[in-house]
């Protein structure tokens, strides 16, 4: 039930875990992993009023949805981000770029997966130039069951402070995104990939969770975005991980370090074990 009392934070609970919300702030906690609403829980006449875009899409796949699994289809596609001229961002502390350290975390992925059971297929192998349309096809021609993106993250005006793990999955249809970097986000766009809303973000939190407690990073939660070309047109789940900023020094020395992408890529495996 929710508490009818004018309190500035609330809790809904199942057997699935613990949703935290607070008055008048899109951001929540699902089993203290931060995640975003679409709309802010308002308080009106001492009663909490949830946007029904919010309890279909973000409490209902988590509070009462059975944990996401899966079937017979084990085809899995690994998408390490950027490649050739398009190299992504680069470390604040030698210059090596995002492309490099993306191809690594999947090269060591895709054994791992292989051992679980997976039939791993990755969008490149090498330094190439692979364009976000022809990844989305290379996931649909081989039938993919999940695609998951891999990327290290960097601020524009390259601040060194800010630091952390985000992962992402596609905005819900009628709901604000969390990050627009200046494009436009149409509310009322609808993506093949918005079929598998509830499973995106099951495997967008899944996943989160495990990183966060396999590498200490800070959480910077569950993140909502259409802008990104490699999730929007999937016909599965799909969500894509930065793993850490490049422009953060501690982090990047992180990244640069074999030791580290290979806690990434053992905490992804592990999650989909």
């Amino acid at each position: 039930m929710l508490s009818d009392q004018p309190v500035t934070t609330y809790a809904i609970g199942s057997t699935n875990g613990v949703m935290v919300l607070e008055i008048g702030s899109r951001e929540a906690t699902w089993n203290g992993t931060t995640i975003n609403l679409g709309f802010e829980p308002q308080l009106i006449n001492n009663r909490i009023f949830l946007h029904e875009l919010d309890l279909r899409r973000n409490l209902e796949p988590l509070l009462c949805d059975p944990p996401l699994t899966f079937g017979t289809n084990r085809v899995i596609v690994i998408d390490p981000g950027h490649g050739g001229s398009n190299t992504g961002t680069y470390s604040v502390l030698d210059g090596r770029f995002e492309k490099e350290f993306t191809l690594d975390w999947a090269k060591r992925l895709a054994p791992l997966l292989e051992t679980n059971g997976w039939r791993v297929l990755l969008t490149r192998t090498n330094d190439v130039y692979v364009a976000n349309s022809d990844r989305v096809v290379f996931a649909e021609t081989h039938h993919a069951a999940l695609f998951i993106s891999l990327h290290f993250n960097s601020t524009a005006n390259r601040n060194e402070e800010i630091r952390g793990l985000e992962t992402y999955c596609l905005t819900p249809t009628g709901m604000s995104s969390t990050l627009v970097r200046g494009y436009n986000d149409f509310w009322s766009d609808n993506y093949p990939n918005n079929q598998y809303d509830a499973e995106n973000l099951q495997l967008a939190v899944h996943l989160h969770m495990a990183l966060l407690r396999a590498t200490g990073l800070e959480d910077r939660g569950v993140q909502r975005a259409r802008f990104i070309g490699v999730l929007d047109g999937q016909h599965c789940p799909a969500v894509l991980i930065e793993g850490g900023y490049l422009s953060n020094p501690r982090e990047a020395k992180l990244i640069e370090s074999p030791e580290f992408r290979q806690k990434l890529a053992e905490a992804v495996a592990g999650a989909l074990r």
